[in-house]
C-alpha cells in the first residue's frame, strides 16, 4: 500500500505535487527505471536528453524517500574517499586521484546546469563551511585546503581559523573551519519533482504508487507491478535503501540508517544573527551535525544517525540539545517540523554500481552523501546505457563486502563499527 509523504518542512514547501498514474496495461520502452528518488530521476533527464524513451517506476510519490528528506546540502565530500581512490587504482593507475577528485565537484556542476536549463525553483544558494568540532580536526581542513588550491580552486576556499569563523557564525563550538563558495544547498524535495517535470517533458513515462513485485530478466526484462507492466531493452534498479527487490544478490551489501532532522519556526531576524553569511554548515565529527537555514528563515537542523535501521522514537527531542548548544540563544525555538529518512550505508562507503544480469542494472548507496552523488551517478549510468561503459566499468570493478544474514547482521555491526570509530575520535 502506498505511503503519503512525510510531514517535513519540504512537504510543506512543494512549489508543484506530482500527480503521475499508476502503472496499468502495458508499456514499452528503451529503459525502464524502478525508483523515482534521485538516482532514478536524474538518469531519466540524462536518458531523454539523449533521446532515449523512459519509465520510471516509483512505489510511491517521486522523491518520497531520502531525495525528499535530506539536509539538502550539495558538497564535494566522497564518504569513501580513500577506498574509491585505492581501488580504483587497479583500473586507473596514478589517474584514480583525478577521477576522484573530479567526483567530488561534478555533482554541483551538473545540478547548477539543469537548474538552469530547466528554470527549476528550488532555492538554490552558494556557500558551505565545514566546521572543526576539535582542533585536530585542522589537519585534515589544511590538506583539504591544500588540495584544492593545486588544483585551481583558489578563489573557491579559504582557510578560517577560529576567530574567522566566529566572523560567519557566532558560536563557540568549533575551532576553525573551511569555507568553500563552490558548494551548494537547496531545497531538495523541489529539485526533484523538477526533474521529474524535466524528464516528463522530455517524453519519459512517470508512474507513482505502483510498487514494483517482480523483475522478469532476459534478453528482453520487464518490470512487473499488481496492475501492469513496462518491457525495456534495459532496466535500472534505483530504490536505494527503501527496495527489497533482487535480495539474492544485493542483500548484505547495504544497510539502512535513518537520519533525522528537525526544522525551527520562522527566526526573523535572528536568522541573519546566527548565520549571516546564509551558509551550509557540517562539522568534521564522524557522526556530525549539520544546519542550513530555508528560504523563509527557518534553522534546519540535523545531526547524528540511528544505525539500527528503525526510526528514532523523538528525533525533535534528540536534537534539540544539539541545536541548542550551537547557538544558545535559539534555546526554547519552536520546531514546527520533525522528520526521519533512510539513508543506504556501504561498508566500505563506495557506491554500488553494477549489473544483476546483462540487461539490468542497479545504482545504490551514497552512504549519506546522496545529492550530488546520484547526479553523477544518473550521468555515468546514462552513459553505460548509451554504450559508454568506462566510468560504470570503474565502480563495477570496486570490491563490497557482502554480511551473512543481511540487514539482521549487518546492522548491529554497523552500529557498533560507528560506536569505535566515534571512541577513536574523542582520543585524537
Amino acid at each position: 500500500m502506498p505511503t503519503p509523504r512525510c510531514d517535513s518542512y519540504y512537504s510543506a514547501t512543494i512549489h508543484q505535487e506530482s500527480d503521475y498514474p499508476g502503472l496499468t496495461g502495458e508499456h514499452r520502452v528503451d529503459v525502464a527505471i524502478i525508483g523515482g528518488g534521485f538516482t532514478g530521476v536524474a538518469t531519466a533527464v540524462e536518458l531523454t536528453e539523449r533521446g532515449y524513451r523512459v519509465a520510471i517506476v516509483e512505489a510511491n510519490k517521486i522523491g518520497w524517500g531520502a531525495s525528499g528528506r535530506n539536509g539538502g546540502q550539495v558538497t564535494g565530500s566522497l564518504s569513501g574517499e580513500a577506498a574509491m581512490r585505492k581501488q580504483m587504482r587497479q583500473r586507473l593507475g596514478e589517474g584514480a586521484d583525478d577521477f576522484v577528485w573530479d567526483l567530488r565537484w561534478r555533482g554541483q556542476r551538473l545540478i547548477r546546469q539543469r537548474v538552469e536549463r530547466y528554470g527549476i525553483v528550488c532555492d538554490l544558494k552558494r556557500g558551505h563551511l565545514q566546521a572543526a568540532w576539535k582542533p585536530s580536526h585542522m589537519k585534515a581542513l589544511h590538506a583539504d585546503y591544500d588540495a584544492c588550491q593545486a588544483r585551481g580552486m583558489e578563489s573557491d576556499v579559504e582557510l578560517l581559523d577560529a576567530g574567522r569563523v566566529r566572523e560567519y557564525l557566532p558560536t563557540d563550538c568549533y575551532h576553525g573551519g573551511l569555507l568553500n563558495r563552490y558548494n551548494l544547498h537547496l531545497h531538495p524535495l523541489n529539485l526533484c519533482l523538477g526533474e521529474a517535470r524535466a524528464a516528463a517533458d522530455g517524453g519519459a513515462l512517470i508512474f507513482e504508487h505502483s510498487p514494483v513485485e517482480h523483475i522478469d530478466h532476459g534478453p528482453n526484462p520487464a518490470v512487473m507491478t499488481a496492475m501492469g507492466v513496462v518491457h525495456a531493452d534495459r532496466v535500472l534498479l534505483a530504490g536505494n535503501a527503501y527496495h527489497r527487490l533482487e535480495r539474492r544478490r544485493l542483500g548484505g551489501k547495504l544497510f539502512p540508517a535513518s537520519l533525522g532532522i528537525v526544522a525551527t519556526e520562522p527566526l526573523g531576524e535572528l536568522a541573519n544573527a546566527i548565520n549571516p553569511h546564509d551558509l551550509a554548515v557540517y562539522d568534521c565529527r564522524f557522526v556530525l551535525d549539520y544546519y542550513r537555514l530555508t528560504a523563509d528563515g527557518r534553522l534546519l537542523f540535523g545531526g547524528g544517525a540511528n544505525y539500527s535501521g528503525k526510526d528514532s522514537s523523538d528525533i525533535a527531542a534528540e536534537l534539540r540539545p544539539r541545536l541548542e548548544a550551537t547557538f544558545p540563544r535559539l534555546k526554547g525555538v519552536r520546531v514546527d517540523f520533525a522528520w526521519q529518512g533512510m539513508a543506504g550505508i556501504v561498508v566500505n562507503r563506495i557506491p554500488m554500481l553494477g549489473q544483476l544480469s546483462d540487461n539490468v542494472y542497479y545504482a545504490q548507496g551514497y552512504s549519506g552523501h546522496g545529492i550530488a552523488t546520484s547526479h553523477i551517478v544518473g550521468e555515468i549510468m546514462a552513459k553505460a546505457i548509451a554504450g559508454h561503459m568506462e566510468e560504470f566499468d570503474t565502480f563495477a570493478a570496486c570490491r563490497h563486502i557482502k554480511v551473512p544474514f543481511g540487514e539482521r547482521l549487518g546492522n548491529p555491526l554497523l552500529a557498533a563499527g560507528m560506536w569505535y570509530y566515534q571512541l577513536l575520535e574523542k582520543l585524537r
